[in-house]
């Protein structure tokens, strides 16, 4: 697995707006913010040096989170020096702007509903499978945890398109079983594509236009492999024939614990 381009650019403009928001909330307060500066240094080379595109995510979603957090609910105050310092209790000033967080009564009062544990599970599961069925050729090697949503993701996925100004095709003499219709005809098939490498060779049947169609077909199906490592049409039946048996596997287990009960009775 490899970090693509978008996510290391997603990754700094993450950087840039949590080092304008320091800057902007701790303005004044030089101490601070040199702390704060070396932990953001110290969690971007933690980061920078992570491989798994998902984690690599999450790092710059938390560096976000932080970002909106210091704008919005970090409010800064300044001492207001009194004249008379003996009788007067100490003032502060505190500096709001725009984009600091104000609740208001109706707020308070009415409250949003809290979602039961159900509605929140199946809708991380549903943002997980969308996220999953957009990401790039980089980020989709992570296979969703429910086979529901691998199946899901299956469907929604992007399916290569097969560019023949892409492609480089060539017909040579066939070989083994067959006879003269065989090895003295030009009916083998292959193709290159050279965008990515790959060269595939088809000699199914006699028919050279056959031929053509299944080495096609062999060809995205080789680029669905490369493109969706996890969702491809191969990947998923590997992921269906693994869930068959682990039902397998668990409707055994749960006969031979309902057999031992009756063996116990």
């Amino acid at each position: 697995m490899f970090i693509s381009a978008e996510l290391r650019r997603s990754a700094r403009a993450a950087y840039r707006a949590l080092y304008r928001a320091s800057s902007f909330t701790f303005a004044g307060d030089e101490p601070v913010l040199k702390a704060f500066r070396s932990k953001m240094r110290e969690d971007a080379l933690a980061a920078k040096a992570e491989t798994d595109p998902i984690a690599y995510q999450q790092h710059t979603k938390h560096a976000r989170d932080i970002a909106t957090f210091l704008r919005r609910n970090i409010v800064r105050a300044t001492k207001v020096e009194a004249a008379d310092t003996d009788n007067s209790q100490a003032t502060w000033t505190l500096h709001l702007h725009d984009q600091t967080e104000l609740g208001d009564n109706e707020s308070i009062k009415n409250s949003p509903k809290m979602e039961s544990s159900r509605t929140s599970r199946r809708r991380e599961r549903d943002a997980s499978t969308s996220e999953l069925a957009a990401q790039p050729v980089s980020d989709s090697s992570a296979r969703p945890i429910y086979f529901s949503a691998l199946k899901k993701a299956h469907r929604n996925r992007t399916v290569p398109e097969l560019d023949e100004a892409d492609v480089e095709e060539v017909f040579v003499r066939g070989s083994g079983p067959g006879g003269q219709s065989v090895n003295k005809t030009e009916n083998n098939v292959q193709l290159l594509h050279k965008p990515t490498g790959i060269r595939v060779s088809c000699q199914e049947s006699r028919s050279l236009s056959l031929n053509r169609q299944l080495a096609r077909r062999l060809l995205l199906e080789k680029l669905d492999q490369l493109w969706n490592p996890s969702l491809s049409k191969e990947g998923f039946k590997r992921a269906r024939q693994r869930e068959r048996e682990r039902r397998r596997r668990k409707k055994a287990k749960k006969k031979a614990m309902t057999n031992r009960k009756i063996q116990r009775q």
